[in-house]
């Protein structure tokens, strides 16, 4: 026969501490630090977001110093040179950030809605929510996450696309960072580019399907400028100044060059701000009230 179980012994048991587990108070800073290193691995390994950051570099610099380029070799030449030369020379700022990022900033909006409506559209949503039932921490993780990853790379892209774009425009519009205006300029490009791709983000969460909320961005900032610019009268003016993409890219200018401008360098990236925090308002409000 075996022995009877010896009893336990009396007295209170003491539990490990939750740190010693490996886990935290699900409202300590350490498990919000966990949702940003759990958004951290999204964006490194889903291959569309690699691979939609690749095209950003390529085509921001690349079509940066592809436009410089003709225009240095076709200085002083072609049909209507004159006006194009002068703007470029009132102007170089515009024309060097405006080459490349007017097409990068494409590549943007797609990534910041491909990165909310691919985890709809592969469940990944549901398996987040259910580590984490409070939503909003989830969501804010992700648009710190995305936004210093879009500071950082964005500042690095405009800043050798500056570099680029002056020096193979320098002997004929010479432009350097020290000149007034310029470096705040080159700055808010990349300031310009983060927040577009939150505005996207946002509309990505409020549409949660990729393909609707991809025209929807394209339509807002590459359709809608184009149709407001039809309507007549001042009232048409202010409707196209007040657009996101016209307001925000009065940044990535060093001089009053824009027609009619209605709105400072900053106050048109305040415009951009707005639109972009009322978008993530709406994918808060939505993720809160929607099921996943």
């Amino acid at each position: 026969m075996t022995a009877p179980a010896s009893p336990a012994p009396a007295g209170p048991v003491t539990q490990a501490p939750a740190a010693a587990l490996g886990t935290a108070p699900s409202g300590g800073l350490s498990g919000f630090g966990r949702l940003l290193a759990s958004e951290w691995t999204k964006i490194r390994s889903v291959r569309s977001t690699v691979w939609t950051l690749i095209a950003f570099v390529v085509v921001t610099i690349g079509f940066t110093a592809l436009f410089a380029a003709l225009i240095s070799a076709n200085w002083n030449t072609g049909p209507n040179h004159l006006s194009r030369d002068a703007t470029i020379a009132a102007d170089p700022v515009n024309f060097i950030m405006g080459a490349g990022i007017n097409l990068g900033q494409l590549t943007i909006c797609v990534l910041g809605v491909l990165l909310i409506t691919t985890e709809y559209s592969t469940g990944v949503i549901r398996a987040s929510l259910l580590a984490v039932p409070r939503r909003w921490p989830m969501l804010t993780a992700k648009i710190v996450v995305f936004a210093v990853v879009m500071l950082v790379i964005s500042e690095i892209i405009v800043f050798c696309s500056f570099f680029l774009g002056s020096a193979l425009i320098h002997s004929h519009a010479p432009v350097s960072l020290s000149d007034p205006g310029v470096t705040r300029a080159v700055v808010g490009a990349g300031l310009y580019l983060t927040v577009l791709g939150l505005f996207a983000l946002g509309i990505g969460g409020l549409i949660r399907h990729t393909a609707g909320a991809v025209t929807t961005v394209i339509g807002v900032v590459l359709v809608l400028p184009i149709l407001s610019g039809l309507l007549p009268g001042s009232w048409g003016q202010h409707i196209n100044a007040y657009l996101p993409e016209q307001a925000g890219s009065l940044i990535t200018t060093h001089a009053n060059s824009k027609a009619a401008q209605l709105l400072t360098p900053w106050e048109g990236f305040g415009v951009l701000c707005i639109w972009a925090a009322l978008m993530l308002g709406g994918a808060y409000y939505l993720l809160s009230r929607r099921d996943a």
